[in-house]
């Protein structure tokens, strides 16, 4: 006797737009306080709805915890900040066990990981075995102390910031770890009228004043709406045809993995979502092969610059074909 396992009921138009509408108001809300373009809190918001973690790259004073403490605020959730520096240590992020005399008994108390978006902010001043107590955590969704492993929040997420121009005194995260990121951003300056206003105080909100726009229950129907969202042979076939073009590039010591051409198809179906599409398409993968592949690359000069890996990935899209239209909804 054999078992089949139904198919998901396909996506409706209606699930869609109400979809979009959401992300369109978590978008919103996040705007009035982060001062970055809608473009990239479009990306940020499909990495946190995707599961994903999210590497801010970009100098200081650009808004970067500003940006991460209102993703916590609409989505209901909480945010912590960890300050990396050469003294911290991995129990300054999971928690200690510490003994309680009163009770006779060992009790576990919660470090800043036990929340929902954790800021970590410039990771690549902290020592490679602090960088590494972030690897459970952000894969497993657990730490480990003494033995006894400990869930933190549902959704959870960590913004890490790192500078990429002041390298003096860091510790350049592994490649191990950089794949634990769904996306590598840099948010840039912003627009003269946003600065102007942020120059002459006005309008200008705090993340705890803005109101939730869901919850983690309402998060995880989106991850569930996204899996039914289509997704056509012809483009996962040239999300293939691309990273098989990566790992045969003269300039790359090495391609993007396995792991990370999921990574892409998730992130495609969440970001086509954000549009109140049912389907995804070649230009949903043309924009997120920068975010989510650009820290993946390694080029025989050794660690890819953002600069450097936009200017292979371009070389890359530029070569492979692209699924004519009538291909692309399967």
């Amino acid at each position: 006797m054999s078992i089949t396992t139904a198919e998901p009921a396909a996506i409706t138009g209606e699930e869609a737009m109400l979809a979009a509408d959401t992300f369109a108001r978590m978008a919103a809300g996040v705007g009035t306080v982060a001062r970055c373009a809608p473009a990239t809190v479009r990306l940020i918001l499909t990495a946190f709805a995707t599961g994903g973690h999210v590497l801010l790259e970009d100098l200081p004073g650009m808004g970067k915890t500003t940006l991460a403490r209102a993703l916590a605020a609409v989505t209901g959730g909480t945010a912590r900040r960890v300050q990396c520096t050469p003294d911290l240590l991995p129990s300054d992020i999971t928690g200690v066990t510490i003994f309680n005399e009163r009770t006779r008994e060992f009790e576990f108390h919660p470090g800043p990981a036990f929340t929902n978006v954790l800021i970590v902010d410039e990771i690549n001043r902290t020592s490679p075995k602090t960088q590494s107590a972030l690897l459970e955590v952000m894969q497993e969704r657990q730490v480990t102390v003494d033995g006894t492993a400990h869930p933190v929040p549902r959704p959870f997420l960590v913004v890490a910031t790192q500078n990429p121009v002041d390298l003096e005194g860091t510790f350049p995260l592994p490649e191990a770890q950089l794949d634990r990121f769904l996306m590598r951003l840099p948010l840039g300056y912003p627009g003269e009228e946003a600065e102007l206003s942020l120059m002459r105080g006005s309008a200008v909100g705090s993340p705890e004043d803005l109101a939730a726009v869901l919850d983690s229950a309402e998060m995880a129907r989106l991850s569930d709406v996204a899996e039914r969202v289509i997704f056509a042979e012809p483009v996962y076939q040239y999300v293939l045809r691309l990273a098989q073009r990566t790992r045969g590039h003269a300039r790359l010591r090495a391609g993007v993995s396995m792991r990370a051409s999921i990574a892409l198809c998730q992130a495609a179906r969440m970001y086509a979502l954000t549009d109140g599409r049912v389907y995804v398409t070649p230009e949903d993968i043309k924009a997120l092969a920068g975010p989510v592949w650009g820290h993946r690359l390694v080029p025989l000069s050794g660690a890819a610059t953002a600069e450097e890996s936009a200017v292979l990935l371009d070389e890359v899209l530029a070569e492979v074909p692209v699924p004519v239209p009538h291909e692309n909804r399967g």
